[in-house]
């Protein structure tokens, strides 16, 4: 039995509070167990500058970040430059949210979903795509009320989930507590129908086998079915 009581295969209790804030377009506050995180998204009606002006997509990207008071000790915050670890999730977030979309059909805008974690235990990266995904889902839907967009650019909806192994067992949704005492520690992110966006796994000691990734996988995979449909 895990220290939450869940079984190995077992998420912890998710819930997603649409329209958390006044002014954003999309706001999400995403609840995975103890860990929080404030999601929304923001819309400027132009394209990226680096674009080039024959090119007719819109974009998608992310920016993340920790309250100083997220953790069990205080972080500080990054001000002036941001940390690989933060540059590596925020490149996760946005590249995760453009994979689940047809950017010609969001021509000339540029969507930032800001993904500000509160509480930290475990998953945030993952968190903040699920609820990223929702932010801009509710977003986009605006944006074709008042004519922004003709066609709406979601193709199908994503969610990621943290797994590993710990203690020799394989458990999904990984609690902070778990996580730093992992064996083996992976991030997955799929898509609705199950292509993948990501898949991240990495032996913390010793290598494992093959048949355990895919055993690893298939869990978490059955994971995300769960969350989308949550949505």
């Amino acid at each position: 039995m895990r220290i939450d009581y869940r079984k190995n295969d077992e998420l912890r209790n998710i819930k997603f509070t649409h329209n958390y804030t006044k002014h954003a377009l999309g706001s999400v506050l995403v609840e995975f167990g103890d860990t929080k995180v404030i999601v929304c998204a923001s819309v400027d009606l132009k394209k990226p500058k680096w674009m080039s002006e024959d090119d007719n997509r819109g974009w998608i990207t992310a920016e993340y970040s920790l309250l100083p008071s997220a953790t069990n000790t205080r972080c500080k915050r990054e001000r002036d430059k941001v940390s690989g670890r933060t540059h590596e999730i925020q490149r996760l977030i946005g590249r995760s949210l453009r994979a689940c979309v047809d950017l010609e059909k969001m021509s000339g805008m540029t969507i930032t979903i800001d993904a500000d974690v509160i509480q930290a235990d475990g998953g945030t990266r993952t968190a903040s795509i699920c609820g990223g995904y929702l932010a801009l889902k509710d977003a986009i839907a605006k944006l074709m009320r008042d004519g922004y967009i003709q066609e709406n650019p979601i193709i199908e909806p994503i969610a990621a989930i943290s797994i590993g192994i710990v203690d020799g067992e394989i458990k999904l949704d990984l609690n902070y507590e778990e996580d730093s005492h992992a064996q083996v520690d992976s991030n997955v992110i799929l898509t609705k129908s199950g292509k993948i966006v990501d898949f991240q796994t990495t032996s913390e000691g010793e290598p494992y086998e093959f048949e355990r990734m895919i055993e690893l996988f298939n869990i978490a995979k059955d994971g995300i079915n769960k969350i989308i449909e949550m949505y």
